[in-house]
């Protein structure tokens, strides 16, 4: 099954249910679809093919999951991008892809004014809020209206056929884009729906960006696969949050633990505002101990943990209720997916003995685009190498102990280093910089810039300020630490594990 068939059957299926709740709107499946349709018809109008690239940059939203879906069925490959990234890293991401549409949110027209200037393979944006008046734009309005005449016939597709393209930060300063196909997410999400038990009639809290990968499973086509109910909330905020799990009567809560950390300190939530919870889901970084006892203990929920990437669609590992779990443990591989631990030589390590974790299955993605080099890398010997550092017990249960690659995870984001010390290079007056995680007890870890500089009147309100001219805000160091010279090994490598030992940064 592809992922438009998940909306075509449940709309077929169960036509009056709700499909989605967002504040006030409310829309069944039939209306869903009919606008999917719609939108459908229009994007293949204004020349869009099968496979084509459509770039999304919108955050929770029913225009999101019109959007999405629409793309989808008419053919095209859906292109998520985050709408607070840099209009820097936005180009990028468009001149990749090759994306020929763009649906964006009206706070990005300025931006798109300039890109449409530059991006001679773009040639319509569709603008999501106010009517645009450029000539080379068209509103969102106008796409979900019913198209003249009848709808024509959509592409047909197969599970081999791309999806989605999901761009992920590169260790070389590059994000490679990860092609998955319909049968990719389609089958992660009908895993996930088998290991954690999730039901029909399920009320799923969509907080998490959906343009994020797991949000994208979970909290979209799971969901959807299930003709179940999306309760969309735009952005997360602990008030927003409990008040409409008590409202709708939520039942599924997928997060990352900075999510659960500040639902736990909002003092007014109670046990009885998530009591319809069945399912509480945690990814995206290791959930502290501490901060999961006290979760559990003050609302009588169980989170259950689980460890997936982009480049798997995204998920390999979870705990649940019927496949039991272990605290500190990313749980058992879920159906379909086979994993193992190896060496450097790629040789399989017994159970219990610390390796880098490899997975195969029907999740894991065709390549990274136009990366032939990166893809045989990642996925040699028909493996997917998630370069995460892990062992296996004798009961199937993963541990995560270290990162290979020295990702920092803030709020559920990946920022890799090499990214933000490219921007910190072409600073003229910082001569060297590394970049780390530290400890941060609301995102789970923030960025920490050390520099060498030539100008000793730099201060780190102004790196700080140069950042956020060039990354996007998760991304920006909170702390800079400077430096007289960076630790490094024989060969002159510089040695972040060092800076991270050595340097205790307190961030305030």
């Amino acid at each position: 099954m592809t992922l438009v068939d998940f909306l075509r059957n449940s709309a077929i299926q169960h036509p009056d249910q709700l499909a989605y709740i967002c504040r006030t709107e409310k829309e069944t499946y039939e209306g869903v679809y009919q606008k999917v349709k719609n939108i459908a018809t229009h994007l293949i109008e204004m020349g869009v093919q099968k496979g084509d690239p459509v770039a999304l940059l919108l955050n929770n939203s029913s225009e999101f999951v019109l959007a999405y879906y629409g793309i989808l069925t008419a053919g095209a490959v859906v292109i998520p991008i985050n709408p607070i990234y840099t209009q820097h890293e936005i180009q990028y991401i468009l001149e990749n892809s090759q994306s020929k549409i763009a649906i964006a949110t009206n706070d990005l027209k300025a931006a798109f004014t300039q890109l449409h200037a530059k991006l001679f393979h773009l040639n319509q944006v569709v603008f999501v809020g106010e009517e645009p008046q450029e000539e080379w734009a068209v509103p969102f309005t106008q796409l979900v209206e019913a198209p003249v005449g009848i709808h024509g016939d959509f592409p047909t597709l197969t599970e081999d056929d791309l999806s989605v393209i999901l761009y992920t930060s590169g260790t070389t300063g590059r994000p490679k884009g990860a092609m998955l196909s319909h049968g990719n997410l389609g089958s992660n999400a009908l895993a996930i729906v088998e290991q954690m038990g999730i039901k029909k009639d399920v009320k799923a809290i969509n907080v998490l960006p959906m343009f994020h990968v797991f949000g994208m499973t979970v909290g979209l086509n799971a969901t959807i696969s299930l003709g179940g109910t999306l309760v969309i909330v735009p952005r997360f905020s602990p008030k927003e949050v409990v008040e409409t799990i008590r409202d709708t009567k939520a039942t599924l809560l997928p997060g990352v633990p900075t999510m659960y950390n500040f639902l736990l300190n909002y003092e007014e939530a109670t046990r009885e505002d998530l009591s319809s919870l069945t399912i509480c889901m945690s990814g995206g970084a290791a959930m502290p101990v501490a901060l999961l006892n006290n979760f559990e203990e003050k609302f009588g929920l169980v989170i259950y943990e689980g460890y997936g990437l982009s480049e798997s669609s995204p998920f390999t590992h979870f705990s649940s209720e019927h496949r039991g779990r272990r605290i500190g443990a990313i749980g058992r591989n879920v159906p379909g997916v086979t994993c193992k631990v190896v060496d450097e030589e790629d040789v399989e390590l017994p159970r219990g003995q610390v390796g880098e974790l490899a997975v195969q299955g029907p999740n894991v993605m065709k390549g990274y685009l136009n990366m032939p080099e990166e893809t045989a890398y990642t996925m040699r010997n028909g493996w997917l190498h998630t370069g995460d550092m892990a062992y296996i017990d004798e009961e199937g249960f993963a541990y995560i102990v270290d990162r290979k690659k020295d990702m920092v995870i803030v709020g559920g984001y990946n920022v890799y280093p090499r990214e933000v010390e490219e921007v910190l290079y072409k600073h003229a007056s910082i001569v060297e910089a590394a970049v780390t995680g530290v400890p941060d007890e609301a995102y789970g870890e923030i960025v920490c810039a050390y520099v060498v500089v030539r100008d000793p009147f730099l201060t780190e309100e102004t790196i700080i300020e140069y950042c956020k001219e060039h990354l996007a805000k998760y991304k920006v160091p909170r702390k800079v630490v400077f430096m007289e010279e960076l630790p490094k090994n024989t060969t002159g490598k510089i040695l972040r594990r060092v800076l991270r030992d050595q340097n205790k940064v307190s961030v305030n």
